[in-house]
């Protein structure tokens, strides 16, 4: 539903626990200004803040983050319009950022198993 062609192109998710707005912003090809602003549209982003407000995403905020970008940048949805989305169907979002952790897990273990086999 909401695997875009162009995030199969983005880098994989590191297994890590937490992530900085830099990182974040790397790992989903969005600048860190618009991840800012995307937090106050979106109800489902919220990081982590500690000291100084710093900011820190976890590996579902990360998934939302791509999902948003999707549906904003090529599927032309609005601000409101993504939201509606996003909202409507967070049931079936669950689902989906599960599917997206099990592909990505498969793929690094998939990694993981080439090494060990050199």
């Amino acid at each position: 539903m909401l695997e875009p062609r162009n995030n199969n192109e983005l880098p994989a998710i590191p297994g890590k626990r937490y992530f900085t707005i830099g990182e974040v912003s790397d790992l989903c090809g969005v600048k860190p200004h618009v991840l800012r602003y995307w937090e106050q549209e979106f109800p489902q982003l919220s990081p982590v803040k500690r000291r100084g407000n710093r900011r820190y995403y976890q590996r579902q905020d990360v998934i939302v983050i791509r999902q948003i970008r999707s549906l904003l940048y090529e599927e032309g949805f609005t601000i409101g319009g993504a939201r509606q989305k996003l909202g409507g169907e967070e049931a079936r979002v669950d689902v989906s950022q599960s599917q997206q952790i099990v592909r990505q897990i498969r793929v690094e273990l998939e990694e993981v198993l080439k090494i060990l086999r050199r």
